[in-house]
């Protein structure tokens, strides 16, 4: 959208107003009404899902997807092991719930002991092996109908979460937004809730630095061209070099009314809307530099190059670089074309509003899927990595069983004379748990009773 076309549609743009100063502002966006009939309809889907434990879940989701075949030595020999399949599952499970070997092995010493666990985490499953795997579940999850009604896997959501971690450990810092020791699991998930890629940073590093790692390095099946973000999106460079990349940035704006509109030269001026631009693009710049800006683009479109390690040469800085000042050029022209939809569309300010809320969303699930405890215990950094991927595997197995499970309950809701329709279906998520058992199935025999309680005095003590 053009700025001719939001100054010509102002006057008729009742959500937008501009004070004296120049200062653009938006009236609150109005909630979405609830379908009809909602809760009878959450509350008869839920009952109709059968209970499961997370092994259960895990086992089926390599059942389906053959997950554990990437899992194995690295020669890509035979990994002559008894049970192979199932102690890659058990491990799976056991360090991506965050339990690690001692745990998991402690409550099923008949699947594998704890070296056992470490040396399969060691020498089979690498980092490389957890992201192909992933592909794999997130290839099967987009075979079904019922994700497609959450999101077209067309965007992407981005964001950083903390992480605590032990003391004294090479990526470990005080986050000062935080307020606490640890560092930051970086994740990308698809408009349709599923995560397409995870990474563990340092909490000095600036996270935006990150945003298009995920998509350059995902080789799913669902392939977003559209990117969310969270405040970190909004950086000049950034908006630069999506533009280069073929991907439209839609971030959270947190302070966007502080945000510069640029008009593209200073003799431009609008009826309704001039006095929100306050400078003027340098043209002149852009074109100076731009066979630069595209030789890095292909570097990076050839795999050669990640977009962080650009993003890290182009931080503030380093304001000097005249490749910087261009890119930043660059994205002063596009996160003002993305201001000027922003403000004037609010279905695009309703959905970067839902796409960002699905993220924190995912981090909650995570939360709850890794039951074993919020730290990182491993202080090497090639480990912490592996530990978010696990959590994230595991995840996306409890998604895939999620959706299957729906989709049959949906089915017999329809059979059976239920109203199911889109707009009720649209508001499930794969993050349901109610129906999850995550610690096992305890049992409790009154019948066994011990041995009449006699105190007796120790050995060594004299009776009285």
């Amino acid at each position: 959208m053009t700025a001719k076309a939001v100054d010509a549609g102002f006057p008729s743009n009742a959500e937008l107003t501009i004070d004296t100063k120049g200062v653009p502002h938006l009236k609150r966006l109005k909630a979405k009404t609830v379908p009809k009939g909602l809760p009878a309809f959450e509350m008869e889907v839920h009952a109709r899902m059968r209970e499961r434990h997370l092994l259960d879940i895990l086992r089926d989701g390599t059942s389906w997807t053959s997950f554990t075949r990437h899992f194995g030595p690295p020669s890509g020999a035979d990994p002559k092991l008894q049970r192979a399949e199932q102690r890659y599952v058990f491990t799976t499970f056991g360090y991506g719930c965050n339990l690690g070997p001692v745990q998991a092995a402690r409550h099923a010493p008949t699947i594998a002991s704890a070296n056992t666990l470490r040396r399969l985490n060691a020498q089979h499953i690498s980092t490389p092996k957890l992201e192909a795997a992933m592909t794999d579940v997130i290839d099967a999850y987009n075979r079904f109908a019922l994700p497609k009604l959450w999101g077209a896997g067309r965007a992407a959501i981005a964001d950083g979460t903390h992480v605590p971690l032990r003391e004294n450990n090479l990526l470990g810092a005080l986050h000062i937004r935080y307020g606490a020791y640890g560092g930051i699991a970086y994740h990308h998930i698809a408009d349709n809730y599923i995560a397409l890629f995870t990474t563990f940073i340092p909490c000095g590093v600036w996270e935006a630095v990150h945003i298009f790692d995920g998509l350059m390095k995902n080789r799913s099946t669902i392939q977003p061209d559209t990117l969310h973000a969270d405040t970190q999106g909004e950086s000049e460079p950034v908006f630069g070099l999506s533009r280069l990349l073929g991907i439209m940035l839609m971030p959270r704006m947190r302070n966007w009314g502080d945000a510069t509109f640029y008009r593209p030269d200073k003799a431009v001026r609008y009826l309704n809307i001039d006095s929100i631009f306050t400078r003027e693009i340098d043209w002149r710049l852009i074109a100076t530099h731009w066979q630069d800006m595209m030789q890095v683009v292909l570097s990076i479109q050839a795999g050669f190059v990640l977009p962080s390690m650009l993003l890290r040469k182009l931080g503030s800085h380093n304001r000097k670089s005249l490749l910087y000042q261009a890119f930043r050029e660059l994205g002063r022209v596009e996160r003002t074309l993305f201001l000027l939809r922003y403000i004037a569309n609010p279905e695009i300010r309703r959905t970067i509003r839902a796409e960002t809320t699905k993220i924190e969303s995912f981090n909650d699930f995570l939360d709850w899927v890794t039951f074993g405890g919020p730290v990182i215990k491993s202080g090497d950094p090639v480990e912490q990595e592996k530990q978010i991927k696990y959590a994230s595997l595991v995840a996306n197995a409890i998604m895939l069983s999620n959706v299957a499970d729906l989709t049959e309950a949906l089915a017999s809701m329809a059979t059976d004379g239920h109203q199911v329709t889109p707009e009720l279906a649209a508001t499930l998520s794969p993050y349901t748990r109610k129906h999850i058992r995550r610690f096992g199935k305890y049992e409790l025999n009154m019948d066994d009773q011990p041995a009449p309680l006699l105190p007796r005095p120790l050995p060594f003590e004299t009776p009285l």
